[in-house]
């Protein structure tokens, strides 16, 4: 039994990779999820797979969520009436995004909560901030298409996630380590975006940069190329949403 159940792990491991080359992220989601379910831990190879099938497949929608929600937005602002058939459509093209976008980010919380996590919680930091991280990202995509005490729900879940990710990745994993520093860039966009407080979302992004930058000579080769893109990016946004305070600060 135990050899048959290590060639179907086999089998979905490489059917996953072959589903990322070909872009066939909607197969590589049915591979990985599966293979998730077998249980046990998943090596860091297994994890960003599973990174990267989910993030690929809400991305795409949460683009879409983004377009037609900017075309209702410019015809409502154009004094356009709901019961428009353009406006209408956008509406229906909405609700399903939002419907693929709430099971895609429920499955992916529940493989996390239920599978991979248990499997890394108070042994291994580097995939418990991992996996607590995802956890706050697949909120905060949940509070952008949700309102009222739903919202709500979402912000304090992500936080909490976030939150329990950074405590352990400030403690236990090295300042240019790009799991870390990955965190810090999310945890800082959430502040950004989601809590609207530039001012802590500026905080996070400069003490992780400045924490990283003292540290950089110490990193190695195979994680070198994602640390420094990573804090290149802090970079970028710490620079964005200065100029914007500033911009606010003179208006």
């Amino acid at each position: 039994m135990a050899g048959s159940a290590d060639e179907k792990r086999q089998t979905l491991l490489q059917r996953t990779r072959v589903a990322e080359q070909a872009e066939r992220y909607e197969d590589m989601v049915k591979c990985v999820k599966e293979l998730v379910e077998m249980g046990g831990k998943l090596s860091p190879k297994e994890r960003n797979l599973l990174s990267v099938a989910y993030k690929n497949v809400v991305g795409s929608r949460r683009s879409a969520w983004r377009v037609v929600t900017a075309m209702d937005q410019k015809k409502a602002e154009q004094g356009v009436d709901m019961s428009d058939s353009g406006r209408q459509a956008a509406k229906w093209m909405r609700e399903k995004v939002v419907t693929d976008l709430k099971k895609l980010c429920g499955d992916v919380l529940t493989l996390i909560d239920k599978f991979v996590l248990p499997t890394a919680e108070n042994q291994e930091a580097e995939a418990e901030v991992f996996y607590n991280k995802m956890k706050g990202d697949y909120y905060r995509y949940l509070t952008e298409i949700s309102e009222g005490d739903e919202r709500e729900d979402m912000v304090t879940k992500a936080k909490e996630s976030y939150e329990k990710a950074y405590a352990k990745a400030t403690t236990e994993l090295a300042p240019p380590h790009h799991i870390r520093l990955g965190l810090a860039l999310n945890w800082s966009v959430f502040h950004y975006e989601i809590r609207k407080d530039p001012k802590e979302a500026c905080r996070v992004a400069n003490d992780a940069f400045n924490a990283a930058i003292t540290e950089a000579d110490n990193l190695k080769d195979d994680s070198y190329k994602d640390s420094t893109l990573i804090m290149q990016l802090l970079r970028d946004n710490l620079t964005l949403w200065t100029s914007e305070q500033e911009d606010q600060g003179e208006d």
